[in-house]
């Protein structure tokens, strides 16, 4: 396939998924930015039970991924009947595990927020957005997979659209249930916590609704009898590998998180911010990476790093300089300005690696060099990331700001390792189909 046919294929795909993770970030952004009118508190409380459900979605992303690789290999294969089997597996799989976790976050709201340090205005407004938020994490288990399924099928636009309608449920149901709107009481982060299950368990039954009308339409007899167990492993076989490296990340800024937790609300508060403006800049190479990978999962083959790059250090750029505006209209705390405008300028830096990390991360795991990434992100970000952030945050008193430089060397070291590792070709013979 010639270069033009591969950047108009990467557009196709990529573009959808560039507008439906902008639409994602937008549904968690709208949290806090909607909450930052209820108080800075109430945005760090949410900051810090996020932080601590982001790694239960990581692990229901072990199967989600495997399932966008694995569908997308079958795909380019033309073996349809076992790209019906993965979808299947996927769903049940994630089903299952996101009721048992579901079961644990509720039941032990508590105990993970005393862990994480929370004091005590921030454990009252945690606690009953965890457990309301964690008792239905399993819809999003199942939508992850859905939405993966259709990816890799060349039908991304379908969850961009359930994106955006969710999108307007929720800020609807925020205003409503935040505030105390159209006749219902002001709930605060209670109000968040619920108009946030709603969104998502409406997401999963339209995705699922999406994913067999559009594609499956019709099962073929005995296509799960006997119960496909070979395919069952394969897709932890892929998926543990490839979430792991992400499932350290996160575990890594757990901890970070906790470093940051003992400087004061106020830095924690900063943090939720922070990785809520920044979010809407590393979303195109985000998009890029994933549309590549699936492109590579088909083809095996394409380079999208430049642009990305050069966009994403265009897009952190701008924020940056808009940083002391933007922190202006979430908040009224002078100190959480000037140091939310500071570590604004820094993340261009921080922004720039990762983009370079989604690009490696997700060429290598769909080229089927799967085990690479995991070691890598384990090593460097508890190291790097959590080392450095320890010792230059909390050892050597630099507070948030020197903290922040931490995660500039862990994102720039991985990411200039995961290149060096694309440019060697040795995932050349890790094909998984």
């Amino acid at each position: 396939m010639r270069y033009g046919s591969l950047t108009r294929l990467l557009t196709v795909l990529a573009l959808p998924i560039f507008i439906d993770t902008l639409l994602v970030m937008t549904l968690g952004a709208a949290d806090t930015f909607m909450l930052s009118r209820y108080s800075d508190e109430s945005v760090a409380a949410v900051g810090l039970v996020n932080q601590l459900v982001n790694i239960v979605f990581i692990i229901f992303q072990v199967i989600s991924m495997a399932t966008s690789i694995l569908c997308s290999q079958y795909v380019g294969a033309g073996q349809r009947n076992r790209v019906l089997q993965v979808m299947g597996i996927s769903v049940l799989f994630n089903l299952l595990i996101g009721l048992a976790f579901s079961a644990f976050l509720f039941g032990k709201a508590s105990a993970l927020l005393e862990m994480m340090g929370a004091r005590e205005e921030l454990f009252a407004q945690g606690f009953p957005y965890m457990r309301i938020v964690g008792a239905f994490a399993f819809f999003q288990a199942v939508s992850l997979s859905a939405a993966a399924a259709l990816r890799s099928v060349d039908k991304a636009h379908y969850p961009m659209f359930v994106s955006g309608l969710v999108n307007v449920i929720n800020i609807l149901g925020n205003y409503a249930l935040i505030f105390g709107k159209f006749g219902l009481p002001a709930m605060g982060v209670r109000g968040a916590a619920i108009s946030t299950v709603i969104c998502r368990a409406f997401s999963t039954f339209l995705l699922l609704y999406l994913l067999y009308r559009k594609y499956i339409g019709h099962l073929p007899k005995g296509l799960f009898r006997p119960f496909p167990w070979a395919e069952t492993g394969k897709l932890f076989k892929v998926g543990i590998p490839s979430a792991g490296e992400q499932m350290s990340y996160s575990l890594s800024m757990v901890v970070v998180t906790y470093f940051i937790n003992m400087l004061g609300n106020d830095e924690l508060a900063t943090r939720t911010y922070g990785q809520t403006i920044t979010t809407f800049v590393f979303l195109f190479s985000l998009a890029a990476a994933q549309g590549g990978a699936i492109v590579i999962g088909h083809l095996t083959g394409r380079r999208v790093l430049r642009v990305s790059v050069a966009v994403t250090f265009v897009l952190s750029f701008t924020t940056a300089c808009l940083g002391h505006t933007i922190f202006s209209m979430l908040t009224d705390n002078e100190h959480i300005i000037r140091m939310g405008t500071i570590v604004l300028w820094i993340d261009i830096m921080v922004e720039v690696g990762r983009a370079i990390n989604f690009f490696g991360v997700n060429s290598l795991r769909a080229a089927g060099d799967i085990y690479y990434p995991v070691t890598v992100g384990i090593i460097v970000c508890w190291t790097v990331a959590v080392g450095g952030s320890w010792l230059l945050g909390i050892g050597l008193n630099g507070g948030l700001i020197a903290l922040w430089c931490a995660l500039i060397l862990d994102e720039n070291i991985r990411g200039l390792i995961f290149i060096r590792r694309w440019k060697s070709r040795r995932w050349t013979t890790k094909s998984l189909v």
